[in-house]
């Protein structure tokens, strides 16, 4: 008897981690129907797309009247289409927590199972969620150990699958090919910059870093740095905030260079776990509107902000917030990971360790696993 599966997602990470997951089912059974949202990834494995979340613009940023409206239109329509036509006996949620956990509530109405894979980071903030997830969700499937814990202790029946970075990353690249590649000096340390995805974060860090590299650069003479542009921003508008740098800038080349940097600023973010999975030694500095941070502080489960210190659960890497963020500590914190072979040795020992844990598992094999368990 064929059984049914639903997928939802609303962005181009989610539609490739879901075709992961589909690539693994479609391997070991045949009488298994997919529908989904989603995009390109999963339309070329053959599923047939409800919505392609590219076309319906559901990877907008912000809350505006017509996003709302849209999401809104597109949750009633797709209940709907469950309930009354397709009627599957799962409905997968994948990332985007906004949509998703609010779409949850109306499927569990309609009485339709739902497992969620890549939970909203709720340990962060707004752990009053946990609510939703409770009464709404039949599994969760986790990307790190502690979120298992965290949905354990109020009766969610959870599951660490590992992370899918694991697998998707690329291996460590050549160092000497990068250097040539990018016409960087063989005999000098590089210090790749990763200022953010995002206008606001530009904003606030780029000019920050920018200062941090002179102070370096007054320091040592063996050191060169490389700037790493984000593929969603516009040229012109990160030459904007770039001003009158002669600092090199690169595009699609972040795995190369987070692999073979000596040190690394980053802008806080997934970036710093991907950092992690190579080893190299990085600081992570972020800063916004104080009354923003302010508000955060209030709202905030953790007291730490960086993936690799919240999943080890002490301070491994630097954080440098608000007063913090700013280029005599950054600059300092740099040279500390190039002269002190003690603590660089010790900070990417550290990182070794992270990597472990989350290497342990194969997220995409494993998620289709608990499925297949499920569609018996």
């Amino acid at each position: 008897m064929t059984k049914k599966l639903f997928i939802i997602t609303g962005e181009l990470s989610g539609d490739k981690h879901a075709s992961l997951v589909v690539q693994n089912l479609l391997e070991t059974r045949k009488d298994i129907e997919i529908e989904a949202i989603g995009g390109e990834n999963l339309k070329k494995l053959g599923i047939k797309l409800f919505v392609d979340h590219s076309k319906a613009h559901m990877s907008a940023m912000g809350l505006t009247p017509k996003i709302l409206f849209d999401h809104l239109t597109l949750g009633k329509r797709v209940v709907d289409y469950l309930k009354k036509d397709y009627k599957p006996d799962l409905v997968l949620l994948i990332d985007y927590g906004g949509f998703n956990l609010n779409i949850s509530k109306f499927l569990k109405k309609a009485g339709i199972k739902v497992f969620y894979y890549i939970p909203p980071q709720i340990w962060a903030s707004r752990k009053w969620r946990l609510n939703t997830v409770k009464k709404n969700i039949a599994k969760v499937m986790t990307i790190f150990p502690f979120e298992k814990q965290m949905y354990e202790s109020v009766g969610v029946d959870a599951q660490f699958v590992g992370h899918p970075l694991i697998s998707q990353m690329p291996p460590k690249a050549d160092r000497n090919v990068v250097f040539e590649k990018y016409g960087l000096d063989k005999t000098k340390k590089l210090i790749s910059i990763f200022p953010g995805s995002r206008i606001f974060e530009l904003h606030n860090l780029m000019n920050v870093f920018l200062k941090s590299a002179d102070i370096i650069k007054t320091k040592r003479n063996d050191v060169q740095f490389i700037i790493a542009q984000a593929d969603s921003l516009k040229d012109e508008t990160f030459k904007k905030y770039l001003g009158n740098s002669d600092i090199k800038v690169v595009k699609n080349a972040n795995y190369e260079l987070l692999s073979v940097s000596d040190a690394l600023m980053l802008a806080s973010g997934t970036v710093a776990l991907e950092a992690a999975l190579y080893n190299t030694p990085m600081i992570i500095s972020y800063r916004g509107p104080w009354i923003a941070y302010f508000v955060y502080r209030i709202v905030r489960c953790i007291n730490r902000v960086c993936l690799p210190n919240i999943i080890m659960n002490k301070d491994i890497v630097p954080e440098l917030l608000q007063a913090d963020c700013n280029p005599k500590i950054i600059s300092k914190s740099i040279l500390k990971i190039l002269e002190d072979d003690k603590y660089r040795n010790q900070m990417i020992s550290e990182l070794a360790n992270v990597k472990e844990i989350l290497s342990k598992h194969e997220a995409a094999k494993e998620v289709a696993q608990i499925i297949n368990t499920e569609l018996k």
